[in-house]
């Protein structure tokens, strides 16, 4: 049973923590390893150096539109196959468990599930831009959320 009184909270909560998540990430990339750095690595693993600004990009973009609540269920969609690929380039070679060497992929894969079940919920309470059909039900929860 979905509690419809504290599940917009609970929404928003998740959006803004991963939205923030995004912007710690992009922050890393742009301020300590730097825009060249991070190609120069994504360029080390096989990928086109380029995909680092891609990525920075979505990183940036996305944690934005999650904090504001604009998008979201995009924004949330856009960031699973980053996690993905660091899942399956950088992180699954070092084992499940984050505190391994190189870091595990535990922490990734949680991050794209939680973002999933972001994409799932939609906005949550005060999103800038609430989704279409949470408008049309008068800003109560529709479908699934109110059974």
């Amino acid at each position: 049973m979905i509690d419809s009184r504290t599940a917009p909270y609970a929404a928003l909560v998740l959006r803004v923590t991963l939205g923030a998540l995004f912007l710690a990430h992009a922050s890393l990339k742009l301020f300590v390893f730097t825009p060249a750095g991070t190609a120069k690595f994504l360029g080390s693993l096989g990928f086109p150096p380029e995909l680092a600004y891609l990525i920075m990009t979505v990183e940036v973009l996305s944690g934005v539109a999650l904090i504001l609540g604009v998008w979201t269920r995009y924004a949330a969609l856009a960031g699973i196959p980053i996690l993905l690929g660091a899942i399956f380039s950088v992180h699954g070679a070092a084992g499940f468990f984050f505190s391994n060497p190189k870091g595990g992929w535990e922490f990734p894969a949680f991050w794209a599930i939680a973002l999933a079940a972001q994409a799932l919920l939609g906005d949550g309470a005060y999103a800038l831009r609430p989704s279409r059909d949470v408008q049309a039900a008068g800003g109560q929860l529709s479908g699934a959320h109110s059974r």
